[in-house]
């Protein structure tokens, strides 16, 4: 770890608690009319960072938290809680981890690095991503584009507003929430969103 990552990790409580004061997480939203998705979500798939393709048909049936990271973040101790969050809930939830470097160049490093980064610093277990762009252009992640185009999802347009927006699909494979960076995975919007 860096100094400027293990600064980040030591003012983190500080930092999250500065964007609420400032309204951040106001950005959320939530499929309060439970509307279906255009396209399925279990037609998607995505490569791992070892090159494994992960099929999504296999994720029917549990809850799916889908995040946009990056190793050089303010909000990188975010993964320590979303560590927590998988391992609490590992029977019933999938966490999959999108490594870009789409804000103020935060993720640097190879797919190799970002894993080892990850493991030896938060002791990361659930899946990571190949490095890829979260936000809205032509090389779009196709599961970025699924999540942030109501066209597919059904309802929500918002791409990734920073590392760590998080978003999270039902067992059915409806969108169910956009939770902004600041909010943390542990919080009790998001863990009640799980429990359900």
């Amino acid at each position: 770890m860096t100094l400027r990552q293990s600064l980040l990790k030591s003012i983190y409580p500080v930092f999250i608690f500065l964007r609420k004061l400032s309204g951040s997480d106001s950005r959320n939203k939530s499929n309060s009319f439970m509307k279906e998705p255009v396209v399925s979500f279990y037609s998607l798939k995505t490569n791992l960072n070892n090159g494994t393709e992960i099929d999504f048909k296999n994720f029917e049936g549990k809850k799916v938290l889908l995040v946009n990271t990056a190793s050089d973040c303010g909000f990188t101790p975010q993964y320590e809680e979303l560590q927590k969050l998988y391992t609490q809930y590992v029977d019933k939830l999938v966490v999959i981890a999108f490594p870009s470097n789409d804000f103020k160049q935060q993720e640097k490093g190879s797919d190799e690095e970002i894993a080892a980064f990850c493991e030896i610093n938060y002791g990361v277990t659930f899946p990571l991503t190949k490095k890829s762009v979260v936000r809205k252009n032509g090389e779009q992640n196709n599961v970025f584009q699924w999540l942030s185009d109501k066209a597919k999802n059904g309802w929500n347009d918002q791409p990734p507003t920073w590392n760590f927006s998080k978003y999270l699909v039902d067992e059915k494979g409806t969108l169910l929430a956009y939770y902004d960076p600041s909010v943390s995975p542990l919080s009790n919007e998001i863990v009640t969103a799980i429990s359900k």
